[in-house]
């Protein structure tokens, strides 16, 4: 696998219970590192995979930092408790970008998803920026080229800019592109959006395919009708690619990522979001993107990133 490396073993670390009880496990005690790109000799039903690359957060000017994402959020992960349905992660390395190449990392990224994804496995991708969407969103069209994929964005930002190279602004206008190639439909949808983030450019661009919109404001006024929207739009794919941007959380909540949200939805509503799309049945791929350790207050940005992908995790039927 180009660009790859494996997870150090220092990374999944945490305070040891077992003199308690035998079953008093933490993650960093149950979940399986592969020490090569192996996913047919791994019994593990989800792929752990980092992307370190914040190329395309430079790109779109946007606050540099996501590439050191993946091994941070792992630390939180790390000594979190471990419940029967973590058992299922094995963790599979990490993909990264060489110098500004952010072209052959999203090939690289596509390259090691399409892999796990025929092998049976799902993958749950840590950023990185949103460019992680491309890489990641893609590899999933290509693994199950037959099928309805429908993306959910939970984000303040549409992501379809218009760009003469790809940037972390610019995923979801790539992915309706190849759609278009394929002759597919794009099936997209975006909760959490910020009006005053969004230009009317990117508006019409959405518009004009059709996207899926449920602004910030109605999922805080009105959580129950973006719920039945989100729940409308599942019955119609038939797997479904879920990207969380952590931009979406109001900025007291989530400080550490490229552009903190002045509003931003609650992680009690995203959550209450998060459920139905893991427990339909047809959840293929997630992915958490644009945290920036940098950027961080107190390890309170990787502790609720964490927090998110360990109830996604037990959530994921």
């Amino acid at each position: 696998m180009k660009q790859w490396r494996p997870t150090s073993p220092e990374v999944w670390q945490g305070r040891d219970d077992t003199h308690e009880a035998s079953n008093a496990l933490r993650l960093f005690q149950t979940v399986a590192r592969s020490a090569a790109f192996s996913p047919d000799a791994e019994n593990g039903e989800i792929a752990l995979l980092g992307f370190a690359c914040d190329e395309g957060v430079k790109r779109n000017q946007g606050r540099p930092g996501a590439a050191q994402a993946p091994d941070t959020l792992r630390r939180a992960l790390a000594n979190m408790a471990s419940q029967p349905e973590h058992t299922r992660l094995v963790d599979f390395g990490t993909i990264f970008v060489v110098e500004d190449k952010l072209e052959e990392a999203q090939q690289a990224l596509h390259d090691a998803v399409v892999y796990c994804q025929r092998g049976g496995k799902r993958t749950l991708v840590l950023g990185g920026g949103h460019e992680t969407a491309y890489g990641h969103g893609l590899g999933l069209l290509d693994a199950f080229p037959d099928e309805k994929v429908g993306i959910i964005n939970l984000d303040a930002h549409l992501d379809l800019r218009h760009a003469q190279r790809a940037t972390s602004g610019t995923p979801f206008r790539q992915l309706a592109l190849d759609c278009e190639t394929q002759q597919r439909d794009f099936c997209y949808a975006c909760f959490g959006l910020s009006m005053a983030a969004n230009t009317q450019t990117l508006l019409d661009e959405a518009a004009k395919r059709n996207v899926t919109l449920i602004e910030d404001l109605r999922c805080l006024n009105a959580p129950d009708e973006a719920i039945a929207q989100l729940k409308h739009f599942i019955t119609d794919c038939d797997r479904l690619y879920l990207t969380i941007d952590l931009d979406v959380l109001p900025a007291w909540e989530m400080p550490a990522v490229s552009a903190p949200a002045a509003l931003g939805v609650p992680s009690a509503i995203i959550m209450r979001l998060i459920e139905p799309i893991c427990r339909s049945g047809k959840l293929q791929a997630v992915d958490l993107v644009e945290f920036n350790p940098a950027r961080d207050r107190d390890g309170q940005g990787a502790a609720l990133a964490a927090r998110i992908a360990w109830q996604l995790v037990r959530w994921w039927g």
